[in-house]
C-alpha cells in the first residue's frame, strides 16, 4: 500500500514572464508572492483549501508557460506504476521525481513528500 495525493499547482514561467506572471498571481489571489531564500527560481502563493500549495518556478529560455501539478507520494515507483496503469506515460526521469504525461499530453510530476502534515490529512491510501 502506498498513499498520494494532488498538492501543488505549478505555474510554469520562462525569464521573459516571470515577473509579470508573478505579479499577476499574487494580485488574482491576494497572496504576496513570496521567494525561496535558498532557490531564486522558485516563489510560493502559499497554501489554499486542503493544503493545496501554489507555487511559481522561474523556467529556463524557450520553455512554454503553463501550469502542472505535482502528486506527492511517499512510494514514488508505486505512485508511477498507479498511474501508468491508468494512462499515463513516462516523460523524463528527474532523479529524486518523475515528469509524466496525461492521456492528453499534459506535463504533471510524481515527487516525494513535501507537505509533511498535510500530506497525512489528506493523502488517498491506495492498495
Amino acid at each position: 500500500m502506498h498513499r498520494s495525493r494532488l498538492s501543488i499547482l505549478l505555474l510554469d514561467l520562462p525569464p521573459e514572464h516571470h515577473a509579470a506572471g508573478a505579479a499577476f498571481w499574487a494580485g488574482a489571489t491576494g497572496r504576496s508572492a513570496a521567494p525561496d531564500a535558498g532557490d531564486a527560481t522558485w516563489a510560493t502563493l502559499g497554501s489554499f483549501a486542503d493544503g493545496w500549495h501554489v507555487e511559481i518556478q522561474r523556467t529556463g529560455a524557450g520553455t512554454p508557460p503553463r501550469w502542472h501539478v505535482d502528486v506527492e507520494t511517499d512510494d514514488i515507483p508505486a505512485e508511477v506504476a498507479r498511474l501508468e496503469a491508468l494512462g499515463a506515460t513516462r516523460h523524463r526521469d528527474m532523479g529524486s521525481f518523475w515528469q509524466l504525461l496525461d492521456p492528453a499530453g499534459l506535463v504533471f510530476c510524481v515527487v516525494g513528500v513535501q507537505t509533511g502534515e498535510e500530506f497525512e490529512r489528506h493523502a488517498v491510501t491506495w492498495p
